[in-house]
């Protein structure tokens, strides 16, 4: 697990457009999850929004992933206070790149959607961890102690 992540390019909250090779020189933790506004997706973030300045004094840039709206994100942000950035992915261009579509079933209807998955890549740009088929409780923590270790 040491490969270079490619470039991308993705709409982002606070009308930023951020693009990958522009955050080189700092660590990046990626975490995709299913949907705006949900309980499991608002703890998550709240869960990164309270180690946020840890994340911050290990040189490391947080940015949430889902394939709602702008305006979505726009309105999740504001009212959860986080001070990440939230990239807009309805195209699923992000989401394939880092294969976090799958099937998944609820109430017994199979449908394709966001598996919960986290990537940290390196101040170089190298892939050095991912978690996939995230639980939320204690995800975050686990990934900022990841990132002390790099």
């Amino acid at each position: 697990m040491n490969r270079v992540v490619a470039d991308f390019s993705s709409e982002a909250t606070g009308d930023k457009k951020v693009r990958l090779k522009d955050l080189r020189g700092q660590n990046v933790v990626l975490y995709f999850y299913p949907k705006d506004s949900t309980p499991g997706c608002t703890q998550e973030g709240l869960d990164f929004k309270e180690l946020h300045a840890k994340f911050r004094r290990q040189n490391t840039v947080i940015l949430g992933v889902s394939r709602d709206s702008l305006a979505s994100h726009e309105k999740f942000r504001a009212k959860q206070k986080f001070p990440f950035d939230l990239l807009s992915d309805p195209e699923e261009k992000l989401c394939r790149q880092f294969d976090v579509i799958h099937e998944k079933t609820l109430y017994g209807k199979k449908f394709m959607g966001v598996v919960r998955s986290t990537f940290l890549i390196d101040a170089h740009g190298k892939l050095r961890a991912e978690w996939r088929k995230v639980k939320v409780k204690g995800h975050a923590a686990e990934v900022l102690e990841t990132v002390k270790d790099l």
